[in-house]
C-alpha cells in the first residue's frame, strides 16, 4: 500500500450504526483516493478480545483499563488487506464473532479504552494524512477537522438484513441485536454515537456501494481535496 498512497492531505471521517455499509464504503473509498483507510471498530474489537481471554469483569472499568494498556494492538491500514494483532497474535477473525460482537459496546464504554484508543487513532490520522476513517465518533471526536465527515444511515430493516447476510444469521436476531447495540453506544457517557453537526448524512438504504461512494467523491471534489 505504501507505493500507492497519494500526496495531499485528505482526511475522510464516516461515522453510522452497524448495517449502515461504513466498512464497505470507506474501503472503497480509500482504494480511489489511494488513501490509507482504519476500522477504528476493530481496534475496539480488539480490546475487547483481550479483555475476554484476560477474564476480567467487563463491569470492572480499572480492570479493562488496565488489560487494554497493557497490550500490544497493530492495526493494518492498507484497505485492500488490513490485518489485527493483540500481542502478537492475528485476531482478524476471532474480533468478528459473537462473543466479541456481544461484549464490545461496553468495553467500548469505558472511559480509559476510548481516551486510549482515541489518542492512537489521532497519532494514526496524523501520520498518514491521506486516510478513510470509519467508526462511531470521528467526525464529532476522533477527527473534528477532518476535510468531509459524513454520517452514513439506513432503514433498522435494511442493516439487519446486510449484517445477517454477512454473518450468516438470523434477520430476527440480527435486529434485535442492532437495536441493543445502538441504544448502547448512543447512551454512553463517554464519546457516544452521534452525528457531528457538520456531517453530511446520507441514507444509503435504497443505494448500491458504488451509488455511495461516486457520491462521497462528489463531495470531496466540490471541496477540493479529491
Amino acid at each position: 500500500m505504501e507505493e500507492n498512497v497519494r500526496a495531499g492531505r485528505c482526511v475522510v471521517a464516516v461515522d453510522g450504526p452497524s448495517g449502515s455499509g461504513k466498512s464497505t464504503v470507506s474501503r472503497r473509498l480509500a482504494v480511489d483516493l489511494g488513501a490509507r483507510y482504519l476500522d477504528t471498530g476493530a481496534m475496539y474489537r480488539a480490546i475487547t478480545w483481550a479483555v475476554l481471554r484476560s477474564g476480567v469483569d467487563l463491569a470492572d472499568a480499572a480492570a479493562v483499563g488496565k488489560v487494554a494498556g497493557e497490550v500490544e494492538l497493530r492495526i493494518g491500514t492498507d484497505p485492500q488487506g488490513y490485518g489485527v494483532t493483540v500481542d502478537g497474535v492475528g485476531v482478524d477473525a476471532d474480533i468478528r464473532g459473537p462473543e466479541v460482537t456481544g461484549a464490545v459496546s461496553a468495553v467500548a464504554a469505558v472511559p480509559a479504552v476510548r481516551t486510549l484508543l482515541v489518542a492512537r487513532q489521532r497519532d494514526m490520522i496524523t501520520h498518514a494524512g491521506r486516510i478513510v476513517v470509519e467508526g462511531r465518533d470521528i467526525g464529532a471526536v476522533v477527527a473534528p477537522d477532518a476535510d468531509l465527515k459524513v454520517y452514513l444511515t439506513a432503514s433498522e430493516a435494511a442493516r439487519a438484513r446486510r449484517r445477517s447476510a454477512e454473518d450468516a444469521a438470523d434477520v430476527a436476531v440480527t435486529a434485535a441485536d442492532l437495536a441493543r447495540r445502538d441504544r448502547l453506544d448512543s447512551t454512553r457517557t463517554v464519546d457516544p454515537l452521534r452525528q457531528s453537526t457538520d456531517a453530511v448524512e446520507l441514507d444509503t438504504t435504497e443505494l448500491g456501494i458504488d451509488e455511495v461512494v461516486a457520491r462521497l467523491r462528489e463531495l470531496l471534489t466540490e471541496r477540493g481535496v479529491a
